[in-house]
């Protein structure tokens, strides 16, 4: 029996490559059984049929291509002129603008394009898309809602002598980039091999840093301009600082010079809220707050040492570890100290020493993070060797709430955006704590193992829906919190400021109680001293004590040979006697 099937194609279609496509099965040939056929089969006799033991498995691979993205864009400043047109020039300009408007066609289109325009107006005009009209409608409370925190990404250290991710800073505008410091904070621990580089990483593209950032030395922080997003400021290892743009590429487009940066790594720095939006200072642990303006960084504009003392001393000055500024009060700052103190400064003070205002103290190690408070800026926040304490302005004795002595050390904290009874922290251990004060105060409402190694810095979203960790060996974590720790819940500030009020009241209470006990202890010893003054006052002097004291011994041993003598004379009178009758 011959099968044959005819394969037809056309004479133009010769040469062509072959395009297959998928389509249903088709049914050629159907060959029926023939029982005759059964008689030429033999059957084995013995059959050996081989047994496997072991459960039979099937191995498959399959490698996928890895997907790069690549963002590019153009910088459009002014276009639409002809090339024998210099947009530059004023003259070239308004000819070339007189020689259209005279253009038939051009006032056609203009005529065209002017009723869309204004049909465009009527629209905006009839509905205001910028009104609320949902105000007075309650937030629904999400307390069914197990608190959580999950990962959305892991970005790597792309180089192979990994380093700690010492600063992470979220882009001002839509917070699709995060832009992270990697440095060696180890002393003495920086190789020939370890890459000076940071990174900017576009959050969905973990694969492939979206820009390099090409610094002199490694950079400690890094922060974005929130009045330009294409301007970044950071604070290098050797003590200076410097800025990019990211229009003009991976380069520094100014630094600050050796002699008159920090001599120390610059540990924290913060764009000032000005007019210009170029200002910025910066703290570093040599015990300096300098200001800086990026269009001219040669040399800072303004320094502050900080001495306790307020002399001005540079050895004896405090290391800045940490810094605070709030845009609502301009001329105030805080500063965290190696030694655990918090300096508070005012910036207009006339004097180095008035700019000083005063220290709290309460912690036992380096504050590595310091925040106030965006809802109540008087309230702020501290982080430090094992715990993480809320302060108030008004009390400078101790802190007015304090979370428990962790085993593992802290690193790092932060306020939540948009909840003001929420708060972060991050551990040695690689654990993220979540507390919301309102709902528990001796222990986390949430608690996330991040990773195995040490957690080194913290940064939230402003949404703060989002929250990134760096690690100690370049892993930085994105994490998405679960809505109900990001949704301002039903009377949550009202609650959170009676609470904030209740702690300071209590604080006041117990500091008064205790300056009363300093006052009497000190009345007591100011009355003892007077005491002593007292008898000192009557005291004789040496010499006359010693005569006095030679004066009294000849009296008692004249006295006692006295004694002696009387006794002598008693003892004859009552012998002679007993001799005569004798």
């Amino acid at each position: 029996m011959e099968i044959v099937y005819v394969y037809t194609k056309k004479r133009n279609e010769f040469g062509r490559q072959c395009n297959f496509s998928d389509r249903s099965a088709e049914l050629h040939v159907d060959i029926l059984p023939d029982p005759s056929l059964a008689v030429n089969f033999i059957e084995r006799d013995p059959c050996d049929v081989p047994i496997q033991c072991t459960q039979e498995m099937s191995e498959h691979e399959v490698n996928t291509e890895r997907f790069e993205s690549d963002t590019r864009g153009i910088n459009h400043v002014e276009g639409g002129w002809p090339k024998d047109v210099n947009p530059h020039e004023m003259e070239q300009t308004i000819r070339f603008r007189k020689k259209v408007e005279k253009d038939e066609n051009y006032i056609s289109t203009v005529m065209q394009l002017g009723n869309n325009m204004e049909h465009c107006i009527k629209q905006n005009n009839a509905i205001d898309i910028y009104r609320e009209y949902f105000e007075e409608e309650e937030v629904v409370e999400e307390s069914e809602v197990q608190p959580s925190a999950k990962t959305i990404n892991v970005f790597r250290d792309p180089n192979e002598v990994k380093r700690t991710a010492s600063s992470l800073s979220w882009h001002p505008d839509g917070s699709r980039k995060l832009a992270v410091a990697y440095s060696s904070l180890e002393f003495q621990k920086v190789s020939k091999d370890m890459s000076l580089n940071s990174y900017i990483w576009d959050i969905e593209n973990p694969n492939k840093p979206e820009m390099t950032l090409k610094p002199v030395s490694p950079l400690v922080c890094l922060e974005y301009n929130p009045k330009d997003c294409h301007i970044l400021v950071g604070g290098s290892y050797n003590g200076q600082i410097a800025y990019w743009d990211t229009r003009k590429g991976s380069q520094p487009v100014e630094m600050s010079t050796i002699e008159h940066s920090h001599r120390d790594p610059v540990y924290r720095v913060i764009w000032l809220q000005s007019k210009t939006g170029t200002d910025t200072f910066s703290a570093s642990t040599d015990g300096q707050v300098l200001w800086w303006d990026i269009r001219k960084m040669s040399e800072p504009t303004e320094r502050l040492i900080l001495d306790p003392n307020k002399k001005g001393n540079l050895d004896n000055a405090l290391g800045a570890i940490s810094l605070e500024f709030e845009t609502t009060m301009p001329t105030k700052f805080m500063v965290g100290t190696e030694q655990g103190l918090v300096v508070s400064c005012n910036r207009k003070a006339k004097t180095p020493a008035e700019k000083i205002v005063c220290m709290y103290s309460g912690h036992h190690g380096p504050i590595y993070a310091l925040q106030r408070n965006p809802f109540f800026p008087k309230n702020f926040l501290t982080v430090a060797d094992w715990t993480a304490r809320i302060w108030s302005e008004d009390i400078k004795e101790s802190s007015i709430m304090w979370t428990k002595y962790h085993t593992a050390y802290l690193s790092d904290g932060s306020w939540s955006p948009v909840r003001p009874s929420v708060f972060f922290t991050i551990k040695m251990d690689g654990t993220l704590d979540v507390w919301d004060f309102l709902f528990k105060q001796n222990d986390p409402t949430l608690s996330v193992k991040v990773c195995d190694e040490a957690l080194n810095s913290l940064r939230v979203q402003d949404n703060g829906h989002f929250l990134a960790c760096g690690s100690q060996l370049g892993t930085v974590t994105l994490l998405e919190i679960s809505s109900g720790l990001c949704t301002l819940q039903k009377n949550e500030k009202a609650l959170a400021t009676a609470m904030f009020e209740r702690e300071t009241k209590r604080e006041k209470i117990l500091e008064a109680r205790h300056r009363e006990m300093r006052l009497k202890e000190r009345s007591r010893s100011e009355q003892s001293k007077e005491e002593d003054t007292k008898e000192g006052d009557g005291e004789e002097s040496p010499e006359e004590l010693i005569t006095r004291i030679e004066k009294d011994f000849y009296e008692i041993v004249e006295a006692e040979l006295k004694k002696r003598d009387k006794g002598e004379e008693k003892k004859a009178i009552i012998e002679l006697p007993l001799e005569s009758d004798i």
